[in-house]
């Protein structure tokens, strides 16, 4: 064989080879290339997506975290006020219960006082009716003289 017929045979065969890859593989290499392309574009822009997404998570979790502190901060507040009332609640209900303790204890100790004076008054008489009747030698009645000794106990 020839040279030429050897290059014509290769000739034919290639072009053969070139429309049947035109005809049958071509056109779906083309589209699974463009199909894979489609995939990649996709992830790419699915990735953007996330990436942007969750920087605005990010975004709304630190909103969301500034949110919680100051609503710590003013439930802390509230309580601490609240707190402060209550205290301040207890020192005027324990400052009237004290005035009335004290209002209490000086009324009953005035009682106590007019008791005493009372016992005393009833302590001079009777010295004072023994101490008469040794000065006059005779014995003084005391329903007798009822008028005379409320008169000196009057004055005492």
């Amino acid at each position: 064989m020839s040279i030429t017929a050897t290059l014509i045979g290769q000739l034919i065969t290639f072009a053969i080879l070139v429309w049947f890859i035109g005809k049958y593989l071509w056109v779906p290499m083309t589209r699974m290339m463009d199909d894979r392309k489609k995939r990649i574009a996709d992830g790419l822009a699915a990735a953007e997506r996330g990436i942007h997404e969750q920087e605005l998570a990010e975004q709304k979790a630190a909103q969301h975290i500034k949110e919680a502190k100051e609503q710590a901060a003013e439930i802390l507040a509230q309580a601490q006020k609240r707190a402060a009332e209550i205290i301040d609640e207890a020192k005027i209900d324990a400052k009237t219960e004290g005035e009335r303790l004290i209002t209490a204890a000086n009324a009953e100790i005035e009682q106590e006082v007019n008791r005493a004076k009372e016992t005393l008054r009833a302590q001079v008489v009777d010295i004072t009716v023994a101490a008469a009747g040794k000065i006059i030698k005779k014995e003084i009645d005391a329903k007798a003289h009822g008028e005379l000794l409320q008169d000196v106990v009057g004055q005492i």
